[in-house]
């Protein structure tokens, strides 16, 4: 499902982990088609139930040729750190997991970063909303060449509504949601953690060459 603002012809394509919540609730606020809840009903997951965030499919994509197009990206290693600190720590995903809970697979609910990322592979057997945050971004962005007018990284996310206002006529403002309040990097992995993350984040890095450069 591309994320759509038809009356400004205006398609972004959400990345898990790479801002989208900010950027849906920043295009929900200019889209005439969106009718919000009270300010007071409005969370996180509000955004996400007006624009979900799908797989790209390229005829769809097609579709929307004619329309300004963009895409945020996110450094891969910091993007999939945020799954553990953000979806395993703060949402507590894996608390709600039906595999765990009816022992169809064990797994701790609470593991730590080590464990967690040692086993990467199981959790996204058993939680779907762990793999959506953990599947590599060209499931979601599209095969090279990247057709887009513009992608963002998250550090340049500021630049965003600008060129929102310039197409829409409208103030923007881009909120920060769904910050992680907790922070952990590559380094405070141990090296076996790392090295079974290496191939998946080579891929990553690879298809996001030009826009970030492989720590590893």
């Amino acid at each position: 499902m591309v994320i759509a603002v038809e009356s400004h012809k205006i398609a972004y394509m959400a990345l898990p982990k790479a801002g989208c919540s900010s950027v849906k609730a920043a295009l929900a606020r200019v889209d005439p088609d969106v009718t919000l809840p009270p300010e007071d009903k409005i969370d996180v997951h509000t955004w996400h139930a007006i624009y979900p965030t799908r797989r790209f499919r390229p005829h769809r994509w097609q579709a929307y040729a004619d329309y300004w197009r963009f895409a945020v990206v996110r450094d891969p290693v910091k993007r999939l750190m945020s799954v553990y600190t953000n979806r395993v720590v703060e949402f507590r995903d894996l608390h709600n997991c039906r595999s765990i809970l009816r022992g169809r697979v064990d797994l701790p609910k609470d593991p730590d970063p080590d464990f967690f990322f040692s086993n990467l592979q199981a959790y996204c057997e058993a939680s779907s909303i762990i793999k959506h945050h953990c599947l590599g971004a060209k499931l979601f962005l599209g095969p090279k060449p990247l057709r887009y007018d513009r992608i963002y990284r998250t550090e340049d996310l500021g630049q965003l509504p600008a060129d929102l206002e310039r197409i829409t006529g409208q103030a923007v403002t881009l909120p920060r949601e769904n910050k992680s309040g907790e922070r952990l990097q590559i380094d405070d992995l141990k090296y076996g953690t790392v090295r079974k993350l290496r191939a998946f984040l080579d891929d990553e890095y690879s298809y996001l060459s030009g826009y970030y450069d492989n720590p590893l």
